[in-house]
Protein backbone atom coordinates (compact mmCIF):
# COMPACT_ATOMS: atom_id res chain seq x y z
CA UNK A 1 0.00 0.00 0.00
CA UNK A 2 1.63 3.29 -0.96
CA UNK A 3 2.71 5.55 2.14
CA UNK A 4 -0.28 8.30 2.68
CA UNK A 5 0.80 12.07 1.87
CA UNK A 6 1.11 14.33 4.88
CA UNK A 7 -1.43 16.70 5.09
CA UNK A 8 -0.31 20.24 4.96
CA UNK A 9 -0.71 22.43 7.75
CA UNK A 10 -2.83 25.84 6.54
CA UNK A 11 -0.84 27.49 9.67
CA UNK A 12 2.47 25.87 8.91
CA UNK A 13 3.29 24.95 12.19
CA UNK A 14 3.56 20.97 13.19
CA UNK A 15 3.99 19.32 16.14
CA UNK A 16 6.77 16.99 15.18
CA UNK A 17 7.79 13.76 16.93
CA UNK A 18 11.62 11.58 15.92
CA UNK A 19 11.72 8.79 17.67
CA UNK A 20 14.49 6.03 17.58
CA UNK A 21 14.01 2.92 15.39
CA UNK A 22 12.31 0.09 17.88
CA UNK A 23 12.49 2.95 20.74
CA UNK A 24 16.60 2.94 20.52
CA UNK A 25 18.42 5.42 22.57
CA UNK A 26 19.69 7.92 20.25
CA UNK A 27 21.02 10.92 22.76
CA UNK A 28 23.70 9.02 25.09
CA UNK A 29 25.55 12.12 26.71
CA UNK A 30 25.39 15.97 26.24
CA UNK A 31 27.53 15.87 23.20
CA UNK A 32 25.08 14.36 21.20
CA UNK A 33 22.31 16.26 22.70
CA UNK A 34 23.93 19.79 21.53
CA UNK A 35 24.90 18.75 18.27
CA UNK A 36 21.66 17.89 17.44
CA UNK A 37 20.60 21.32 18.41
CA UNK A 38 23.13 22.76 16.62
CA UNK A 39 22.00 20.83 13.76
CA UNK A 40 18.16 22.23 14.31
CA UNK A 41 19.87 25.85 14.48
CA UNK A 42 21.17 25.14 10.89
CA UNK A 43 18.30 23.76 9.71
CA UNK A 44 16.61 26.70 10.91
CA UNK A 45 18.58 29.32 9.01
CA UNK A 46 19.08 27.40 5.84
CA UNK A 47 15.32 26.62 5.94
CA UNK A 48 14.00 30.40 7.39
CA UNK A 49 11.80 28.10 9.49
CA UNK A 50 10.75 29.40 13.10
CA UNK A 51 11.34 26.91 16.15
CA UNK A 52 8.75 27.08 18.52
CA UNK A 53 9.79 24.61 21.30
CA UNK A 54 11.65 21.45 21.36
CA UNK A 55 12.25 18.26 24.07
CA UNK A 56 14.95 15.97 23.67
CA UNK A 57 14.35 12.50 25.29
CA UNK A 58 16.64 9.72 25.93
CA UNK A 59 15.14 7.80 23.15
CA UNK A 60 13.04 10.71 21.24
CA UNK A 61 12.88 14.59 20.16
CA UNK A 62 9.50 16.81 20.55
CA UNK A 63 9.48 19.70 17.78
CA UNK A 64 7.09 22.41 17.29
CA UNK A 65 8.37 24.04 13.97
CA UNK A 66 6.83 26.58 11.37
CA UNK A 67 7.30 26.25 8.08
CA UNK A 68 10.26 28.15 5.96
CA UNK A 69 10.82 28.33 2.62
CA UNK A 70 10.84 24.61 2.26
CA UNK A 71 8.52 21.31 2.85
CA UNK A 72 9.09 20.51 6.44
CA UNK A 73 9.36 17.29 4.83
CA UNK A 74 12.67 18.01 3.65
CA UNK A 75 13.74 20.06 6.42
CA UNK A 76 13.23 17.10 8.78
CA UNK A 77 14.96 14.90 6.26
CA UNK A 78 18.11 16.78 6.08
CA UNK A 79 18.08 17.25 9.86
CA UNK A 80 17.90 13.01 10.53
CA UNK A 81 20.23 12.76 8.28
CA UNK A 82 23.08 14.88 9.48
CA UNK A 83 22.48 13.60 13.10
CA UNK A 84 22.72 9.62 11.78
CA UNK A 85 25.99 10.78 10.25
CA UNK A 86 27.42 12.02 13.11
CA UNK A 87 25.88 9.91 15.25
CA UNK A 88 27.59 6.38 13.10
CA UNK A 89 30.92 8.26 13.06
CA UNK A 90 31.02 8.75 16.70
CA UNK A 91 29.57 5.36 18.06
CA UNK A 92 31.28 3.28 14.90
CA UNK A 93 27.72 2.16 13.59
CA UNK A 94 25.75 1.50 10.43
CA UNK A 95 22.41 0.93 9.77
CA UNK A 96 19.08 3.06 10.97
CA UNK A 97 18.70 5.25 13.76
CA UNK A 98 15.60 6.53 13.30
CA UNK A 99 12.32 5.05 12.53
CA UNK A 100 11.10 5.43 9.08
CA UNK A 101 9.03 8.61 9.17
CA UNK A 102 8.91 11.15 11.50
CA UNK A 103 5.16 11.30 12.68
CA UNK A 104 3.78 14.98 13.02
CA UNK A 105 0.22 16.70 13.94
CA UNK A 106 -1.02 20.21 12.34
CA UNK A 107 -1.37 22.77 14.60
CA UNK A 108 -3.95 25.40 13.36
CA UNK A 109 -5.21 27.37 16.42
CA UNK A 110 -3.53 29.35 19.08
CA UNK A 111 -5.39 27.35 21.55
CA UNK A 112 -3.85 24.14 20.35
CA UNK A 113 -0.28 25.95 20.02
CA UNK A 114 -0.01 27.06 23.77
CA UNK A 115 -1.00 23.42 24.66
CA UNK A 116 1.29 21.58 22.69
CA UNK A 117 4.21 24.09 24.23
CA UNK A 118 3.08 23.17 27.45
CA UNK A 119 2.81 19.28 26.43
CA UNK A 120 6.71 19.45 24.90
CA UNK A 121 7.73 21.37 28.20
CA UNK A 122 5.88 18.64 30.53
CA UNK A 123 7.69 15.73 28.56
CA UNK A 124 10.23 15.34 31.37
CA UNK A 125 8.18 15.67 34.34
CA UNK A 126 5.53 13.02 33.22
CA UNK A 127 8.21 11.42 32.44
CA UNK A 128 9.44 10.80 35.70
CA UNK A 129 13.29 12.60 34.81
CA UNK A 130 12.51 15.90 36.16
CA UNK A 131 10.21 17.37 38.97
CA UNK A 132 9.94 20.61 37.51
CA UNK A 133 9.43 21.62 33.96
CA UNK A 134 12.50 24.57 34.25
CA UNK A 135 14.70 21.35 35.52
CA UNK A 136 15.01 19.71 32.39
CA UNK A 137 18.39 21.45 30.60
CA UNK A 138 17.19 19.88 27.18
CA UNK A 139 13.98 21.89 26.49
CA UNK A 140 13.22 24.75 25.42
CA UNK A 141 11.46 26.28 28.55
CA UNK A 142 14.47 27.71 29.88
CA UNK A 143 15.15 29.34 27.22
CA UNK A 144 11.58 31.08 27.78
CA UNK A 145 12.37 31.87 31.33
CA UNK A 146 15.30 33.49 30.39
CA UNK A 147 17.88 31.00 31.38
CA UNK A 148 18.70 29.68 27.74
CA UNK A 149 22.16 27.31 27.04
CA UNK A 150 24.38 29.74 25.65
CA UNK A 151 24.96 27.71 22.65
CA UNK A 152 21.75 27.79 21.57
CA UNK A 153 20.67 31.38 23.06
CA UNK A 154 19.12 31.85 18.67
CA UNK A 155 17.39 29.13 18.44
CA UNK A 156 14.26 29.74 19.98
CA UNK A 157 11.51 32.20 18.55
CA UNK A 158 9.29 32.53 21.87
CA UNK A 159 8.30 36.20 21.11
CA UNK A 160 5.50 34.91 18.62
CA UNK A 161 4.27 32.85 21.70
CA UNK A 162 4.81 35.43 24.32
CA UNK A 163 2.82 38.32 22.32
CA UNK A 164 -0.24 35.84 21.85
CA UNK A 165 -0.26 36.08 25.71
CA UNK A 166 0.61 40.19 26.62
CA UNK A 167 1.58 42.98 24.10
CA UNK A 168 4.19 43.77 27.69
CA UNK A 169 7.09 40.52 27.49
CA UNK A 170 7.47 40.88 31.30
CA UNK A 171 3.53 40.08 31.78
CA UNK A 172 3.93 37.69 28.95
CA UNK A 173 6.49 35.86 30.52
CA UNK A 174 4.89 35.49 33.53
CA UNK A 175 1.84 34.21 32.08
CA UNK A 176 3.28 31.85 29.83
CA UNK A 177 5.12 30.69 33.19
CA UNK A 178 1.81 30.00 34.53
CA UNK A 179 0.42 28.04 32.18
CA UNK A 180 3.69 26.15 30.92
CA UNK A 181 3.70 24.89 34.75
CA UNK A 182 -0.49 24.20 35.05
CA UNK A 183 -1.10 20.52 36.10
CA UNK A 184 -2.96 19.08 33.04
CA UNK A 185 -3.95 16.02 31.02
CA UNK A 186 -2.95 17.11 27.30
CA UNK A 187 -2.72 14.56 24.63
CA UNK A 188 -1.36 15.12 21.64
CA UNK A 189 1.03 13.18 19.23
CA UNK A 190 2.17 10.45 21.82
CA UNK A 191 0.77 6.67 21.30
CA UNK A 192 -2.38 6.07 23.02
CA UNK A 193 -2.93 3.70 26.13
CA UNK A 194 0.24 4.15 27.07
CA UNK A 195 0.65 2.73 30.92
CA UNK A 196 3.15 3.26 33.46
CA UNK A 197 3.76 0.77 35.76
CA UNK A 198 3.51 0.74 39.59
CA UNK A 199 6.41 0.36 41.55
CA UNK A 200 5.39 -2.72 42.80
CA UNK A 201 5.74 -4.03 39.38
CA UNK A 202 8.04 -2.20 38.09
CA UNK A 203 10.31 -4.12 41.38
CA UNK A 204 9.29 -6.99 40.30
CA UNK A 205 10.33 -7.05 36.54
CA UNK A 206 13.47 -5.21 37.82
CA UNK A 207 14.58 -8.04 39.84
CA UNK A 208 13.32 -10.92 37.00
CA UNK A 209 16.17 -9.17 34.94
CA UNK A 210 18.61 -8.60 37.69
CA UNK A 211 18.80 -12.48 38.40
CA UNK A 212 20.85 -13.49 41.65
CA UNK A 213 22.34 -9.29 41.54
CA UNK A 214 20.45 -7.93 44.25
CA UNK A 215 18.71 -4.25 43.62
CA UNK A 216 20.17 -2.51 46.85
CA UNK A 217 23.77 -3.65 45.07
CA UNK A 218 23.31 -2.30 41.33
CA UNK A 219 24.08 1.48 42.69
CA UNK A 220 27.82 -0.29 43.49
CA UNK A 221 28.75 -0.86 40.87
CA UNK A 222 31.05 0.47 38.13
CA UNK A 223 29.61 2.93 36.12
CA UNK A 224 30.14 0.25 32.87
CA UNK A 225 28.44 -2.33 34.47
CA UNK A 226 25.74 -0.48 36.07
CA UNK A 227 25.16 1.58 32.76
CA UNK A 228 24.84 -1.95 31.00
CA UNK A 229 22.43 -2.79 33.45
CA UNK A 230 20.36 0.41 33.62
CA UNK A 231 19.87 0.40 29.19
CA UNK A 232 18.58 -3.05 29.88
CA UNK A 233 16.00 -1.75 32.75
CA UNK A 234 14.97 1.23 30.47
CA UNK A 235 13.59 -1.30 27.84
CA UNK A 236 11.07 -2.36 30.25
CA UNK A 237 7.57 -1.17 28.81
CA UNK A 238 6.20 1.01 31.22
CA UNK A 239 8.67 1.80 33.67
CA UNK A 240 10.21 5.49 34.21
CA UNK A 241 13.01 6.71 34.57
CA UNK A 242 12.51 8.66 37.61
CA UNK A 243 11.05 4.86 39.17
CA UNK A 244 14.67 3.52 38.16
CA UNK A 245 16.32 5.63 40.03
CA UNK A 246 13.61 6.09 43.15
CA UNK A 247 13.94 1.60 42.86
CA UNK A 248 17.59 1.97 42.69
CA UNK A 249 18.67 4.41 45.20
CA UNK A 250 20.06 6.45 42.52
CA UNK A 251 20.40 9.94 40.54
CA UNK A 252 17.69 10.76 37.65
CA UNK A 253 20.70 11.96 35.82
CA UNK A 254 22.49 8.69 35.90
CA UNK A 255 19.33 6.79 34.58
CA UNK A 256 19.26 9.66 31.66
CA UNK A 257 22.90 9.46 30.77
CA UNK A 258 23.26 5.51 31.04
Amino acid sequence: MPRQARVKSHSKIYHIILRGANRQEIFHDEEDCMRFLDILGKNKRKAGMDVYAWCLMNNHVHLLLKEGDESISITMKRIGVSYVRYYNWKYGTTGHLFQDRFKSENVETVRYLLVVVRYIHQNPVKAGIAKRVDEWKWSSCRSYYGQPISSVKYLLDGDYILSLLSANKEAATERFKGLNERRNNDQCLDEPGKTRLTDVEARQLMKELLGTLEIAKVKSLSRLERDGILRKVKQINGISQRQIARILGISPNLVFKA
